[in-house]
Parts: structure tokens; sequence; C-alpha cells
């Protein structure tokens, strides 16, 4: 009775072959708008799982915005951490070192970057020719300062100094007292140029003790304010002050007496002079360069 039963409800089939074969019973129909969702539903929830995409993120700092601005700028702005660990507005000027508002990338973004200058050019020679002047020499800036970095330099130094022939090459005939001196240093561009032009003649050197000089010495150069009454000092002869063999220069108290106060002055501060004993003369100068000077 089973078998009829489920032979009753098994119904044969044909695949066109001639073969039959059993089937159960069908499968119910869905709508077709709802069959369509169902095969969508996986691919949705997969989709759902998937993290949000990454938002741009904003440039910040300095370095991110490409800022660097010299002085107090109110518009070089970014955002992003402080020096504090804190985040907000923060500033890539110059001035934001003093005021503690900088990004924390600006000493890594804008590097102080200090003024770097040539080196001193030789000496010029005396602007006028036969009475005391000044000769000058320069030096020209090769990358200027910025982000805070060290400023430039002085470009230009004078130095007092006396010729002792006119442009046409006559000597002047003027006597020059006191004894001119200046620092000994700028007998090395004395030598250079008289090597140049084939003239240059052995000086020689003479030793004093200072006596007495005067408190305009204090508030001039670095080698005038290291003068002292008694002290040793070697003051050497050369061209152009030495401009003729065998006659001295001008004020080395070869024809004084001795033990004759004789009178100086510095090239360049008309203040600092003073008395000083003429101790010998020397071939060369062997006082320590702090305390070796130069007849002008």
């Amino acid at each position: 009775m089973g078998a009829a039963q489920n032979g009753q409800e098994m119904r044969a089939q044909s695949d066109g072959s001639g073969t039959c074969r059993l089937a159960g019973p069908a499968r119910p129909r869905l709508p077709g708008a709802m069959a369509g969702r169902a095969r969508w539903l996986p691919v949705l929830s997969a989709l759902l799982l998937l993290p949000p995409p990454a938002l741009p993120r904003r440039p910040s700092g300095c370095a991110g915005l490409g800022l660097c601005c010299p002085g107090r700028d109110r518009g070089c702005l970014s955002a992003g951490l402080r020096p504090d660990g804190s985040s907000g507005p923060c500033y890539c000027d110059q001035a934001c070192a003093r005021a503690l508002d900088c990004c924390h990338d600006y000493a890594r973004a804008c590097p102080a970057i200090p003024c770097v200058v040539s080196q001193w050019s030789a000496w010029s020679g005396c602007a006028a020719p036969c009475k005391t002047t000044y000769r000058v020499r320069t030096r020209h800036i090769i990358q200027e300062p910025s982000n805070g970095g060290e400023s430039c330099p002085a470009l230009e130094e004078r130095a007092g100094c006396v010729e002792y022939w006119t442009r046409q090459g006559t000597e002047c005939q003027q006597s020059l007292i006191p004894a001119l001196i200046t620092t000994g240093g700028f007998g090395k561009a004395r030598k250079k140029r008289a090597a140049a032009d084939g003239s240059e003649r052995a000086g020689y050197c003479v030793q004093f003790q200072l006596v007495s000089l005067a408190p305009g010495c204090r508030h001039g150069r670095r080698w005038m304010s290291g003068l002292r009454e008694g002290l040793r000092v070697c003051v050497e002869c050369q061209p152009p002050a030495l401009h003729r063999p065998g006659q001295p220069c001008r004020g080395d108290g070869a024809a004084s007496p001795q033990n004759q106060l004789l009178h100086w002055q510095a090239v360049g501060n008309h203040r600092c002079k003073g008395t000083w004993r003429r101790i010998r003369r020397l071939d060369t100068c062997s006082c320590p360069s702090v305390h070796s000077f130069l007849f002008i």
C-alpha cells in the first residue's frame, strides 16, 4: 500500500533520451524581483563588512605646506603638532621661535642659514697722497642669511695711512711729526704690493718703551686699547715709509738725543697718542704680534 502510494506521488520524467528518472516534489518558484534581490544579498553583506575608505590627509606642519617665512608673518600659518605636544594652529615664520608657537617640524623644515662672506680683499692705497688719510679693504656676500641665521658682518673696513709720494711719483716735502703708527698686520699688504712692482726693500725695526698715552686709546681699536705705560713695543720701518735706502722712517728717533721723549700718534684715532723713548734699532722685530706696530 505504501509502495503504491509512493508510486502515485512519484512521476516519471523523460530527459528526452528515452530514459526516465524519478523526481521529487516541485520547488516553489519566487517572483522575479525577489529572486534578483536574493542574488545580490551576499554581495551587499560583503560590502557592509569592508572598512570605510580613508579620507585624504590634509598637509600639516611647515614641510607639508612648504612654508618658511622671514620675520613675523601671520599668514605663514599651518596646523599640526606644536613643540609642547598639543595640536592646532602653528606658525612657520622666523619669529615663532621667540613666540613659542612654531610647528613641530619648523627646525627641520626651515634650518637657520648664516650669512657667508668672502675673504678680505687686499688693502687699497691711501685715499690721497702727502697727508694722513685712510685705506680700504672690502669683502662681498656669498650667501644671504635666512630663517634667523647669523646676519652679515661689515663689508668694508678702513684704516688710517699716509702716502709719502705724490700721484706723479715725486716725494712729499712735508715733515710728519709725531710718528704715525698702526698695527703691524697692515705690513703684509704693503710687502705684497712692493713685491709685485719689484720695489721691495729690506726694512728694520725700532724698539720703544711707552712713557705716556692719552685716555683716548682705551676707546679705539683692539690694538690701541692694549697699549700700557712702561710697555715695550716694536715698530717696523718698511716701504713706503722707508722711501729711500739709507734714510730712516720719519719719527723713528734716530736723529734724537738718547732718552729724549718722542711723540707718537695712532692712525685712525687722533685721540690715541702719547710719548715713548727709543731703546734700540733691530734688524727684525722680535716683539709679540700684539705689541708690534708699523711706521706709516
